[in-house]
């Protein structure tokens, strides 16, 4: 399955996603392009280090509907069969979420549907939740409201605040996100009533 990732900043995710390639730990996905945001994401120089064919698109210069046109067209160009957002900040557009059902993939720092949005470790904490995490889960028209996939627990300590929280949990998301990716590449995610099932290995 050909993958091309979406991101914003440092590219810590997708970055995983080249290092579970690297050790055959995806072997029914590809990935094909990066596409950015942002002119300083440090995902870029990530793509160019592996091999990794990568576009920047504007999102400040234009509206979103343009910017989700724009990206769809690289996304055909390169027969793009699955998207996955590793740290990209920006709503899509239900055009584009339509175009990829139930074929793009999120990870989000947080227990889902608890704390979406991107502030997830502060309203954790200031919840006082005895345990976060993270989810992996497919995008829908909502802000982190759809199907979720895989999910780990982290705990919150006393001391914590956003950072030390944000730190803890991120190895777990390097994890979840290529176990998802392999999954779907795998054809054994299937969406029911809103329920995301594990098929078992063909």
């Amino acid at each position: 399955m050909r993958f091309a990732v979406m991101a914003s900043g440092r590219g810590s995710n997708f970055q995983a996603l080249i290092d579970a390639r690297a050790r055959g730990e995806l072997p029914g996905a590809e990935l094909v392009l990066l596409i950015v945001n942002r002119r300083d994401a440090q995902a870029a120089a990530r793509a160019e280090a592996a091999g990794i064919p990568w576009e920047f698109i504007d999102s400040e210069a234009m509206a979103r509907a343009e910017f989700d046109r724009r990206a769809l067209a690289l996304l055909r160009e390169c027969h793009a069969e699955a998207v996955v957002l590793a740290g990209f900040m920006r709503l899509l557009t239900p055009e584009f979420i339509e175009a990829f059902r139930h074929r793009i993939l999120n990870i989000h720092p947080a227990l889902l549907p608890l704390f979406p949005g991107a502030h997830a470790h502060r309203d954790a904490l200031a919840a006082g939740v005895v345990e976060s995490g993270c989810s992996a889960h497919f995008v829908d028209d909502g802000v982190d409201t759809g199907p979720v996939i895989l999910q780990q627990a982290v705990p919150v300590l006393p001391d914590d605040n956003a950072e030390t929280l944000a730190a803890r949990i991120l190895p777990y998301e390097h994890r979840l996100l290529p176990e998802a990716v392999r999954l779907l590449a795998a054809g054994r995610l299937a969406v029911e009533g809103g329920i995301v099932r594990i098929l078992p290995k063909k």
